[in-house]
């Protein structure tokens, strides 16, 4: 699924804590609530590969009808009042939010043009994935996937071996990279939405991800002298985008972004205790502000970046509307969920909290980090996030406190292993298209998933065992 883009420090009242205030009752939902959101899930993973042909032209028109399965039964089962109240509490104070940042990072990303070439040797290409990583966690994996991901092809497109190349950068860039801001990828935004520091992933995942993140650097390192290594003896491939100088266009965007960063931070530290309320939903005055501004930024890139950069950067609205309309479905098809979730060991998803839970009745991290990778491996990464961040408990501050060690485990494996397929994190197919479009011979689905296997698996085994535990 694409969009991605896509983080902070407010606690906003979750769809969890909706749920109890308009009375759905979390221990009086069955299995069969949860339908909508699984199905809705599952489309998204097995649409664009195995129907692509219906999926393409009606993701809009699926999307909505598992909606509608999700919000009917809610309110023939408690009421209309109570279900519209709750879903419009999960739209208007977290999709909304949500897609204004991804729209906003999308956009003004897509004005940034990086021209010209250089050679794609080992050391060039690991200083461009390196580059990319760092950039993912502050403008997104989406933004820094679309705007590093064609110098990258052209940088390799004479060599015979450059496949390898393309699957790194998705494992570091479009995945790994994205760990350490809210900013960075969508599951850590949807976090912050639920009240978790701006700076909270930073200060708590960065001995996870430089550990992941350098060894997969060093195993990519070691595949691309090799490979480099064997190519010297090959026939020359001539180079159809010869070096020339680099240039990065579009700079009149770069202080945009810094402006949604400023943003962010604003709502996280200004709270000046004024409220609107719409059917029932409050929505705080420095969220509203917040969101303004970053839509302001969004059209201001619109009207500063030139369009011929867009034009080569590929840019076009598809993406994002993808994004948005996928989204609605998901965040409208998660209420029910969140709320047998909430109701822990008397819900009907009782043998789930079982699984990440130890014997002692405390949260097993290891269980939480590979249960969540797991599941954001073949479904996306924001939802599978948010159920088991639920599944913790939902209070943010004791998350952060108390349960540190566990909001990190869930954190880290949303995040990380987002790479382990092409349908786990959002630009991971968005790469794959345009590379496949530049000619680049890029492994299948399950080919994919064979270089994850044997790359990431080992050492998120290793990493799993380091800082979650044994």
């Amino acid at each position: 699924m694409t969009g991605a883009v896509i983080a902070i420090a407010v606690t906003i009242p979750g769809v969890a804590f909706a749920a109890e205030e308009h009375g759905l009752s979390g221990e009086a939902m069955s299995l069969w609530w949860v339908l909508p959101f699984a199905g809705l899930l599952l489309s998204i993973a097995t649409g664009p590969l195995l129907f692509h042909h219906v999926w393409d032209p009606h993701y809009g028109k699926i999307a909505a009808l598992w909606a509608a399965l999700a919000v009917v039964p809610l309110a023939l089962a408690f009421g209309v009042p109570s279900a519209t109240e709750a879903v419009l509490h999960a739209l208007l104070t977290e999709y909304m939010p949500f897609i204004i940042l991804l729209f906003a990072l999308f956009t003004i990303s897509g004005g940034i043009l990086v021209a010209g070439n250089i050679h794609g040797t080992p050391l060039v290409n690991a200083g461009l994935l390196l580059t990319g990583a760092l950039l993912a966690s502050v403008i997104g994996t989406t933004g820094a996937s679309m705007i590093l991901i064609r110098p990258v092809i052209r940088a390799n497109d004479a060599r015979p071996f450059n496949a390898h190349v393309i699957v790194f950068f998705i494992f570091l860039v479009s995945n790994i990279g994205g760990s350490l801001t809210p900013l960075g990828d969508p599951p850590l935004f949807v976090g912050f939405l639920r009240g978790v520091d701006f700076f909270w992933t930073t200060t708590n995942l960065y001995r996870e991800t430089l550990f992941t993140g350098g060894v997969v650097l060093a195993v990519f390192l070691a595949i691309d002298i090799t490979l480099h290594r064997r190519e010297a003896g090959a026939p020359k491939i001539k180079d159809p985008t010869p070096d020339s100088k680099v240039r990065i266009r579009g700079l009149p965007n770069v202080p945009l972004l810094a402006g949604v960063i400023g943003a962010i931070l604003l709502s996280a530290s200004w709270n000046p205790g004024v409220s609107i309320s719409i059917q029932g939903v409050t929505l705080e005055l420095q969220n509203l502000v917040r969101d303004a501004i970053i839509l302001i930024l969004a059209f201001a890139s619109l009207a500063v970046s030139r369009k011929e950069y867009r034009q080569a950067n590929g840019f076009n609205w598809g993406p994002i509307a993808e994004v948005a309309k996928l989204f609605a479905g998901i965040f409208i098809c998660i209420v029910p969920v969140v709320a047998i979730l909430r109701a822990g060991h008397d819900g009907a998803l009782a043998p789930l909290v079982a699984l990440v839970t130890s014997g002692h009745g405390t949260p097993n991290d290891l269980a939480y980090f590979w249960l969540t990778g797991a599941l954001s491996s073949f479904l996306d990464n924001a939802p599978t996030y948010l159920v088991f961040f639920e599944l913790a408990g939902g209070d943010p501050r004791h998350l952060m406190t108390e349960l540190a060690s566990t909001l990190a485990a869930i954190s880290a494996g949303a995040v990380f292993m987002g790479a382990n397929t092409y349908v786990g994190n959002a630009p991971n197919f968005m790469v794959y298209a345009i590379a496949r479009q530049y000619g680049v011979k890029m492994p299948g689905f399950f080919g994919y998933i064979l270089w994850s296997g044997l790359v990431l698996i080992p050492i998120f085994l290793a990493a799993g065992f380091l800082f979650f535990g044994g």
